[in-house]
């Protein structure tokens, strides 16, 4: 996988926590159960970034989601391997040997044994709502129609036009894209052309795609909550995520 200096920005969010850390089909999880009656056979799959669940970004998110009537798990696909949150804005990290080492024989697995694990439990009906990293197995997830809704947050590791044609023409899950002004990883041609392939109701699922002015790769996750515009970037693709997932899962 590619990745751009972007994937390893952003700000550390305020906040604690709400969901706990459980082990489900033996991988370590996030889980953020609502408080209010909910569908017990849905569940939404939070594919996270480099820096994994550990994040206080994202747990805040999935917790946000959970208040939003939505059990949302979000797996441990690099076995407790993910970038420490202190290798954001490092200029010395080394993110290619890492990335060696999180290929798909090693992130995979993990996620198709959660799956798994939650279909014996009763689970039905998958959304996933992925970021960076998380938007290929996204996609992935969709092609196998494995999913029923899929969203993503500024992709990474995508193959334009292949992976939008692939999709287009395998996968029955409505596509909500995340994008914003300045993404290396998915960028105003890759935007584009997903319009082209997807849009004016061609893809009968469903398809939509958000666009943040100002905002850069990672803004739904590790945007600076300072800036206007990065606000209102995280904020606005939460809400367009949620009422997505309302719509269509």
């Amino acid at each position: 996988m590619s990745f751009c200096k972007d994937c390893i920005q952003g700000v550390r969010h305020e906040g604690e926590p709400q969901g706990t850390l459980e082990t489900i089909g033996g991988v370590s999880c996030y889980v953020a159960t609502p408080t209010v009656d909910y569908a017990k056979d849905k569940v939404i799959l939070y594919l996270p970034d480099v820096f994994g669940i550990e994040l206080v970004n994202a747990k805040l998110i999935v917790d946000d989601f959970a208040n939003n009537s939505f059990k949302v798990i979000a797996v441990d696909y690099f076995n407790g391997d993910s970038l420490p949150a202190d290798a954001m804005n490092s200029d010395t990290f080394d993110l290619k040997k890492w990335v060696a080492n999180h290929g798909a024989e090693q992130t995979r697995p993990p996620l198709d044994k959660v799956i798994a694990a939650l279909k014996e439990e009763g689970v039905t009906k998958f959304g996933v709502t992925g970021y960076c990293f998380g938007g290929r197995y996204a996609f992935d997830l969709a092609f196998e129609n494995v999913i029923q809704c899929t969203v993503v947050s500024h992709p990474s590791a995508l193959k334009i036009p292949e992976d939008l044609e692939t999709y287009f023409s395998k996968s029955q899950a409505p596509l909500l894209i995340n994008s914003c002004e300045i993404d290396q990883m998915f960028p105003a041609g890759a935007q584009a052309k997903a319009d082209e392939i997807f849009g004016d109701e061609k893809f009968a699922p469903g398809y939509k795609r958000e666009y943040f002015p100002g905002c850069k790769h990672g803004f739904a996750v590790r945007g600076d909550m300072t800036d206007p515009l990065a606000k209102a970037g995280k904020e606005g693709s939460f809400k367009a995520s949620v009422e997505f997932f309302l719509e269509h899962l």
